[in-house]
């Protein structure tokens, strides 16, 4: 039986239907298992997670995905819990909450009732499955009942919680109908872990409000120590955990010789521009697409930047497409960039080259070492990684990050072009400084900073930071 068993709302590999009706495992996309698998490296390892298809039931099984050592216990879900846990209660109620409500939450009452039991399922299967005294890692938002749930039914484990999105503003989290089931929800964790300080003392904040818990006055910081919060009985120890990502993978993936090459492919298919900006980003509402759309295309129609010499490569990867805030969001972008190109793009050379799809690793280390500046600019984001897979994998002190202020990576990645997403003005003057300054001293001291910032934070750092706290 595992040691370590990771709980996550989705198993790191889905299911996929070959054109001939044949079904294979493949690996998910995101970051993830990227995160988790050095946590999961050489300990006997248990991932349970929900395997991305309706109403299927298979049967634990191992894959490369995560490595030969870890099984995986799908958590099956019938196609109207989909609906309305993850779709639903996680993703037109919660996210919008802890993203500041760039959209109106939607406050369901039955949802709320699947969410629950779909959490439920997940403590019972993550119950069945752990050893004796071992460690269990509960993950994100969709998961937030699941530690006092899994508590109840095993006290002997030792169980930690992260969140991989913000923890909202005070304010903003009362509205929550639910709010002490999910502050009660969480404390039945050993170690809870945000983002960032602002995250963990309004969670610190929160606890002792709705649930009368006792808290220290320790501080809450970046390095600091855990602080805790007592309620029932337990000591439970929050703090800030800042995400990262693999940077020597990245790193390696940069300096290749054929990421090399075909960078210098996509700038000659491109039209070899002068300046080559490049954004990345799931489709979706937070993370700020158009207000880097919108400030590209005053650059262009004030002359601030030449549409002859400039160029945008904006990729967004399909998300969440059955949600209608993710539609409307699909049909701004479309609208903006056609303006865009309409306004300033000339035959056989669009102002914004748009790709509504996902790239390959390799592919996208190639844009990115071929951009002369990233523009990250997310109304409100937990930490994004883009923003540091592009520092990563610049091979020299070369490029520009231009990033925005309510992204948890501003609070490492200090040397950025830091912007108010909301003030349009602000993010076109930081583009126009980060595209005069390339080249420059002060942009190479800027890069340097930042690429050592990411080397020295990785992912493996943040994975060991917080089992240790977990098992102190």
């Amino acid at each position: 039986m595992p040691d370590l068993v990771v709980v996550a709302n989705r198993l790191p590999v889905d299911l996929v239907t070959a054109d001939d009706g044949s079904e294979h495992w493949q690996a998910a996309p995101g970051g993830l298992v990227t995160a988790l698998a050095p946590a999961l490296e050489g300990r006997r390892g248990a991932w349970v997670g929900w395997p991305g298809v309706p109403d299927v039931a298979p049967e634990p099984f191992s894959d490369d995905a995560v490595g030969p050592d870890v099984m995986l216990h799908p958590v099956p879900l019938g196609a109207d819990e989909v609906a309305a846990h993850y779709e639903g209660a996680a993703n037109a109620t919660l996210w919008p909450l802890y993203h500041d409500v760039v959209v109106a939450p939607v406050y369901d009452r039955d949802w709320w009732e699947v969410h629950r039991r779909v959490n439920e399922r997940f403590a019972d299967a993550a119950a069945e499955v752990a050893d004796e005294g071992a460690t269990v890692w509960v993950q994100d938002y969709q998961l937030q009942l699941v530690p006092r749930m899994l508590r109840e039914r095993r006290p002997d484990l030792r169980i930690g919680f992260f969140l991989h999105i913000p923890f909202p503003p005070v304010e903003l989290f009362l509205q929550l109908p639910w709010r002490r089931e999910v502050v009660e929800g969480l404390l039945g964790a050993d170690l809870v872990g945000f983002h960032t300080p602002g995250g963990a003392a309004n969670f610190r904040w929160l606890a002792q409000r709705l649930c009368d818990a006792t808290i220290d006055d320790a501080p809450i910081g970046l390095r600091e120590a855990p602080g805790e919060v007592r309620f029932e009985g337990r000591t439970t120890r929050v703090g800030a955990f800042p995400i990262s990502i693999d940077s020597a993978t990245f790193a390696d993936r940069g300096a290749d010789p054929a990421t090399v090459d075909r960078a210098k492919e996509v700038r000659a298919e491109l039209g070899d521009p002068e300046v080559l900006l490049l954004g990345v980003d799931r489709l979706d509402y937070t993370k700020g697409i158009d207000v880097r759309l919108r400030a590209f295309g005053e650059l262009l129609d004030t002359g601030r930047l030449d549409p002859a010499r400039t160029m945008l490569v904006q990729v967004a990867t399909p998300s969440r497409e059955r949600v209608e805030a993710y539609r409307r969001t699909r049909d701004e972008v479309d609208r903006t960039v056609g303006r865009i190109n309409g306004d300033h793009g000339g035959l056989g050379r669009p102002a914004v080259h748009y790709l509504h799809r996902s790239l390959p690793p390799a592919e996208l280390a190639a844009l990115y070492l071929a951009a002369d500046v990233a523009l990250v600019t997310p109304v409100r984001d937990g930490m994004n990684l883009v923003a540091k897979e592009y520092v990563a994998t610049r091979s020299d002190d070369d490029g520009a990050l231009v990033l925005s202020e309510f992204t948890g990576a501003a609070e490492e990645l200090t040397e950025a072009h830091l912007v108010n997403p909301h003030d349009l003005d602000g993010v076109a003057a930081a583009i126009e400084a980060a595209v005069a300054g390339r080249g420059t001293d002060e942009a190479r001291r800027r890069m340097g900073a930042l690429r050592a910032q990411v080397r020295e934070n990785d992912v493996a750092r943040w994975a060991a930071a917080f089992l240790t706290a977990l098992d102190g």
